[in-house]
């Protein structure tokens, strides 16, 4: 190597050194409000390509039983007698992130994830899941019955890693620690995902107008 390519060189490591001097500084020390940027400039960062993101170091939670939410039109038994309907049922689960923040399928964001997980477990991650089928349901005279279902569940957690080409905020690196929930494959962890019909008595204001819509021949309303 030419002296001039080790300065050059030993320029380039410096220039690299107090970049790292200087995020362990920003670390350490608070800064003002407007030297640096919030969480959600870094992620909007990183979801628009901006920012060179990468996610770190995944770490995958166990997975476990979502909560049971309704994904049919629900079934208003009017008549004398119990109702037996065939419905049709769609359920659409996504993913958040720490905030709240929905993690749209097919982003930048979503795609990061799947690369990380995939390279540290060798298997894709999806921050979409879309199931729909149909299942037949009696209703008892007086109820509204209704489709719910529970999907499988689990996090990864990791670190945001976005790098600018120019400094920004001061920085060429920030650094974002974040959680993301998604839905998982069934059977994961032993964890299965569920369907099952849910009824209710009908309240008193249900009952005026399901005692209507009785009076027009209808013995059961589908509503959503």
């Amino acid at each position: 190597m030419t002296t001039t390519g080790m300065i050059r060189h030993g320029s380039r490591l410096l220039a690299l050194s107090t970049v790292s001097m200087g995020l362990v500084a920003a670390m350490a020390l608070p800064a003002a409000a407007e030297d640096q940027p919030t969480r959600e400039q870094l992620i909007a960062d990183c979801a628009s390509g901006e920012g060179k993101c990468s996610f770190n170091e995944p770490t995958l939670g166990k997975a476990y039983l979502g909560d049971f939410h309704q994904v049919s039109n629900s079934l208003y038994n009017c008549s004398t007698s119990d109702a037996t309907q065939s419905m049709s049922w769609s359920d659409t689960v996504g993913s958040t992130d720490s905030a709240g923040v929905s993690v749209t399928a097919g982003g930048n964001i979503a795609g990061l994830i799947d690369l990380s997980v995939t390279a540290s477990y060798n298997h894709t991650w999806s921050s979409s899941h879309t199931e729909d089928s149909s299942l037949s349901m009696t209703v008892k005279p007086g109820e509204v019955g209704w489709i719910s279902r529970a999907q499988v569940m689990q996090s990864v957690s990791g670190t945001w890693q976005t790098h600018y080409d120019s400094q920004k905020w001061g920085h060429y690196f920030w650094y974002v620690p974040d959680t993301v929930t998604g839905p998982a494959p069934n059977g994961t962890d032993g964890q299965s995902n569920a369907v099952t019909v849910k009824t209710r008595k009908m309240t008193s204001a249900e009952k005026k107008s399901c005692s209507a819509d009785a009076k027009k021949g209808q013995a059961f309303v589908v509503k959503r």
